[in-house]
């Protein structure tokens, strides 16, 4: 399982730091939907190096230990990285919807100010669910030990080393979360039901393909995120395999940011033909430099 994990964390580093490298250089990719793209791939390398770089360092020195203020930290960062990855992948929902349903009024509806504004927004909320999530989880007297039953710091396993165990007190820690989380559950669900049934009344074929091709990508994003977050920390209490523990920590906070590149490349023409431009110059360059050599 370690292996692997370190394997999806170099894979997430990589094929988000393509992408980056791709829509920053590539003034084709200047629009809003890469201009989201490119905020996700920040806010998945992010989350991959708040856990997996500590959870690497205590494989190599075959420890599990981890200070106080590192835990707190670690995941007040956790907390507000993937608060900010969900909030931005409901704007990217909306995203779709203006270009689907409203693709007149995309460009005055979409501006550069507007991206700013509604990723900036993506970006605080996580900011304020962190602070709450982190300042009320660590309110709590932890009396059950110092054990963290898990490879990095997360809200489940420090609720389990405070010494009161009632429903009340985790309902007090994630209300805000809650709130936010169905918020912005709905709002993906109505735009997608709006989109399904512009595409579905499109004449043309090969419109109804182009279209479902930009929308399954982040909709298949969305899915891996919700679902295995949801499993994560909704799942019954009886349920307490710490092998089930880890491999559900994993899904939720691993995986997706090593698939997300794949998912979005995959389907995506304007990208793999960026990747294929940055590997041709990457090649021209190292030819111009060893003919240089030669000389």
């Amino acid at each position: 399982m370690v292996l692997y994990t370190h394997c999806a964390g170099l894979a997430a580093l990589l094929g988000n730091g393509l992408i980056l490298t791709a829509v920053a250089c590539d003034h084709r990719l200047h629009t809003p939907m890469y201009f989201f793209l490119l905020n996700l791939a920040l806010l998945d390398l992010g989350c991959i190096s708040t856990t997996l770089p500590k959870a690497m360092a205590n494989s190599l020195w075959d420890t599990r230990a981890i200070s106080y203020a590192g835990c707190v930290a670690q995941l007040f960062l956790f907390v507000f990285l993937m608060s900010a990855e969900y909030s931005l992948l409901t704007i990217m929902s909306y995203d779709r919807y203006i270009a689907i349903c409203k693709p007149l009024h995309y460009g005055s509806l979409l501006g550069s100010r507007a991206c700013a504004q509604m990723a900036a927004a993506a970006w605080g909320s996580g900011l304020l669910n962190a602070l709450l999530l982190t300042g009320n989880t660590f309110s709590l007297p932890l009396c059950q030990g110092n054990a963290v039953d898990q490879f990095f710091c997360e809200i489940p396993q420090i609720l389990k080393l405070s010494c009161s165990h009632s429903y009340s007190r985790d309902l007090r820690v994630l209300t805000f979360s809650s709130f936010l989380f169905l918020g912005c559950f709905v709002f993906i669900v109505l735009s997608y039901v709006h989109i399904f049934k512009t595409v579905l009344r499109m004449s043309s074929e090969q419109g109804q393909h182009k279209a479902f091709s930009t929308c399954l990508p982040h909709l298949a994003v969305v899915s891996l995120f919700i679902s295995t977050a949801m499993f994560s920390y909704l799942k019954p209490p009886s349920i307490s395999s710490t092998y089930l523990h880890l491999v559900v920590a994993v899904l939720y906070s691993v995986v997706p940011p090593a698939l997300n590149p794949f998912i979005y490349s995959t389907r995506n023409k304007e990208l793999k033909g960026s990747f294929r431009q940055m590997i041709l110059r990457m090649f021209l360059n190292n030819d111009k430099f060893s003919l240089f050599f030669r000389k």
